[in-house]
């Protein structure tokens, strides 16, 4: 093989001097790899540049069957260590997909190149650059998929319980309106004065337009039950659990049904108290239908408010409130499935920032979305707390789980490094927040200890 014929042919160095091809030439190894050979390995110390000669190389994170491909390396490729790098250890896994060759230069020799090979150095600097801004473009894009990977499926849990409740409603509606006719019948036999009727009439109007009585507890509900069920009971009546139900949702008391009988007396009371539960189930059915419809108008509100459908994505005043609001609601099912509660200790009148709300909304997604996996299978309350500090907002967001250890609380930042297990993090949430949050000219702190960690945000307001 004519390595330097090949150099020459590179994109990124042929336009290097031979001579200094040649110097790279003779102070590297060429190696060969067959199928499934790894180039590198994650974890390991990053001592080695590669030039790929032939061949091409898979780049992954992860284990088994949840792994995350990063990127193929091909041939003319350039990767690996590279001069004025920083990079310690291989975050990533590597596999040959077919026979390779691999240029292999040592990191010792870059201090002798960088004083004797000018034209090499630019140009490897220049390779390196270029990979740093690909890295980042990917790294944010990356995050942003992996944030809406977070929210897509409670999204789908939040919208399909009051989608599934308007059909449930829907369909009982239906079936329950079928009945009305022989009621009607019923109700029609029923010969008593226009006066009589307006009395029984005015009283369940004005239940229904009470509404539901929302405040029972449970033994107070079950006590009306029981009253209700024992005024049935001693009149004849049928204690049909939906009527009692009914009864008691809208407040009805047994002295107001002793109105009603008054009025229509016992021969008659029958269907009229039939015909008082229709009109309470329709009311009931269409409250049911009417709250599941502004469960999912809300809930399209606040995802239309928090990805800012239809608004600029520049800078614009904002009330950082209403972001944490929408990404709380955004989150509500992991809320609900890990058992944590919410604690809220905001101050309305803080002053509003100049921010871009979508970043915003990206790094109380990371932060909130960390808080909850932190306390996942143990329960336990998330602290919001909002207020002014000079000419700055303060945020800070606490949550009760075990806390971060002191041996990786600085390290926390570092993309793709993660303390949760393979597979349930990338490692790239809190390097972007970070990112974020200087792009706003912020500040980001953090305070850990078993069962209480805080991140203290400080926005500056222009």
């Amino acid at each position: 093989m004519d390595i330097l014929s090949i150099l020459q042919s590179n994109e990124d160095i042929g336009h290097v001097p031979v001579e200094q091809l040649q110097w790279l030439i003779d102070n590297s190894t060429c190696k060969e790899f067959k199928v499934g050979d790894p180039l590198f390995i994650r974890g390991t110390e990053s001592t080695h540049m590669f030039v790929m000669l032939s061949g091409r190389f898979r780049i992954w994170l992860g284990e088994a069957n949840n792994t995350r491909e990063l990127a193929r390396i091909e041939t003319g490729d350039i990767t690996g260590v590279l001069p004025y790098s920083r990079s310690r250890n291989s975050i990533a896994f590597s596999a040959a997909l077919e026979p390779s060759i691999v240029l292999h230069t040592h990191k010792d020799i870059f201090p002798q190149m960088i004083r004797e090979k000018h034209e090499l150095t630019t140009a490897l600097v220049h390779v390196m650059s270029n990979r740093i801004r690909n890295f980042t473009t990917l790294q944010q894009q990356n995050e942003k998929l992996v944030s809406l990977g977070k929210l897509s499926a409670g999204l789908a849990h939040e919208l399909n319980n009051p989608a599934a409740a308007l059909v449930r409603t829907a369909q009982e509606l239906k079936n329950h309106l079928s009945y009305l006719p022989d009621n009607f019948k019923n109700v029609m036999r029923i010969q008593i004065s226009p006066d009589e009727v307006d009395t029984v009439n005015d009283l369940m109007y004005s239940k229904i337009a009470a509404g539901t009585v929302e405040e029972m507890s449970l033994m107070q509900r079950t006590e009306k039950e029981d009253d209700i069920r024992d005024w049935l009971e001693d009149n004849d009546l049928d204690d049909d659990d939906d009527l009692i139900d009914n009864l008691v949702e809208f407040g009805f008391t047994t002295d107001e049904l002793d109105t009603v009988l008054e009025k229509c007396g016992e021969k008659d009371i029958a269907p009229v108290i039939r015909w008082i539960g229709n009109n309470l189930s329709t009311e009931r059915m269409v409250e049911e239908i009417e709250d599941a419809s502004k469960r999912i108008s809300d809930l399209i509100g606040s995802i239309k408010s928090y990805s800012h459908m239809d608004q600029t994505t520049d800078r614009q005043l904002v009330n950082i409130h209403d972001g944490i609001k929408n990404t709380i609601m955004m989150l509500k099912h992991k809320f609900k499935k890990n058992n944590v509660q919410i604690v809220k200790d905001i101050d309305p009148d803080i002053s509003k920032i100049y921010a871009y709300p979508g970043e915003l909304n990206q790094i109380w997604t990371n932060i909130i979305d960390n808080a909850l996996d932190a306390m996942e299978n143990t329960g336990g309350t998330l602290t919001l707390r909002s207020g002014m500090d000079g000419p700055c907002v303060k945020i800070q967001i606490e949550d009760s789980g075990k806390g971060i250890p002191e041996d990786v609380k600085s390290r926390i930042f570092d993309p793709f490094f993660t303390t949760k297990p393979m597979g349930k993090g990338t490692g790239l949430g809190l390097d972007v927040v970070a990112k974020l949050v200087a792009h706003h000219r912020a500040d980001i702190s953090v305070d850990s200890e078993p069962g209480k960690t805080v991140f203290t945000f400080l926005f500056p307001v222009e």
